[in-house]
């Protein structure tokens, strides 16, 4: 029984021996590698870069108002049409004590001078009727009374304004109408009734009533990285995307390049402003996220391969030509190259023809 057992394990041992031996033989043996055979094209072949940024209008206006007060009545909202000289806001002015008190003097002076400039011109008219009195007095109290109506109209008008924001002579330009400086659509309105406002002055920049910007002269606003500015120039064509409107295209022109770069993330940007020809019928709006792509070059009907079967090496590239008779073989010869759109690249040697067959990628 014993030596049965021993029989067996031997048996065992040689059979994974053989295994073993005829495992790393098949592996050893050099296996036939096929390749993909690629015919060269005649193609068109494009460059081009995108450059990420998003709309903007060219004009955004903040409109402020011209006096302190309270938001006394708001007649737009976001979204809203306005044009030039449309009423978009109206304060309600809180004055100020001390200014009151002498807008309120000054109208009794005046009041008082009056009385004064009418009983003198009153009683010297009426020594001039009676030949008592000369010309000259008499025309010279007719003015002075006359200047004292004047001095009271103004003296009425500034105590007007003073308390009301409102001009008795040109009600409808009063400062407490705040009007839309340009016709355009209204961006935000950040007031709302009850709200303080204050003019700008040289201590700050005054509230903002609304913004307006014409959303028919817009801009794509970009950045694009400085290994590729220098391709770019002024009156170049470029295609818009945007991300929120997917099925649409806008056609823009490249107005103007920074001269200097923005450092983001480590790497130097130049700021890219386009002129967007927006066709009217397309909803656009301020802020949207779009992406600009710019044909830096271009060729057409050139002959091109797959970048895939080219081979670098250095400064050279080579590509292997098939000689495909009853045993395939390959030849590798140098070519000279053109332009590349990252998939497929221009080939200017005579020797590359769109009859010619070349090794392709390894088939598994």
């Amino acid at each position: 029984m014993k030596k049965f057992f021993k029989i067996m394990l031997w048996i065992i041992v040689i059979l994974i021996f053989l295994g073993t031996f005829v495992y790393l033989f098949n592996n050893s043996r050099q296996k036939e590698v096929t390749y993909e055979q690629v015919a060269p094209r005649r193609i068109d072949i494009e460059r081009t870069t995108v450059l990420t940024g998003k709309i903007e209008p060219r004009d955004e206006i903040e409109i402020k108002p011209q006096i302190s007060g309270i938001i006394a009545e708001v007649n737009v909202e976001p979204g809203d049409e306005v044009r030039e000289g449309d009423v978009i806001a109206r304060i309600k002015v809180i004055p100020d004590e001390s200014t009151l008190s002498n807008a309120q003097n000054r109208v009794n002076v005046a009041e008082l001078d009056l009385e004064e400039k009418r009983l003198a011109y009153e009683r010297t008219q009426a020594l001039y009727e009676k030949k008592f009195e000369s010309r000259e007095k008499f025309e010279q109290d007719q003015t002075a009374y006359q200047r004292a109506l004047q001095e009271l109209d103004a003296a009425r008008d500034q105590l007007s304004i003073v308390k009301d924001g409102v001009s008795n002579t040109n009600a409808q330009q009063s400062n407490t109408l705040v009007r839309a400086t340009i016709t355009g659509l209204v961006l935000e309105v950040p007031i709302k009734v009850g709200s303080s406002v204050i003019q700008a002055n040289t201590m700050n920049d005054g509230t903002t009533i609304a913004k307006i910007a014409d959303m028919n002269d817009l801009l794509f606003i970009g950045k694009i990285d400085e290994t590729e500015v220098g391709l770019l120039a002024e009156n170049m064509n470029m295609s818009i995307s945007v991300g929120a409107l997917p099925d649409e295209s806008l056609k823009a022109r490249i107005e103007k390049i920074a001269p200097i770069a923005t450092e983001e993330n480590g790497a130097n940007t130049f700021e890219l402003k386009a002129a967007i020809d927006n066709p009217g019928d397309m909803k656009l709006r301020a802020g949207y996220s779009a992406n600009a792509t710019v044909i830096l070059n271009s060729v057409t009907g050139v002959v091109a391969v797959p970048e895939s079967v080219v081979e670098f090496a250095g400064d050279s590239t080579f590509v292997y030509i098939c000689d495909c008779g009853e045993k395939v073989s390959y030849t590798r010869v140098p070519v000279e190259l053109g332009l590349s759109d990252g998939v497929n690249v221009e080939v200017r040697s005579d020797n590359i023809t769109e009859d010619t067959k070349l090794r392709g990628n390894e088939i598994k």
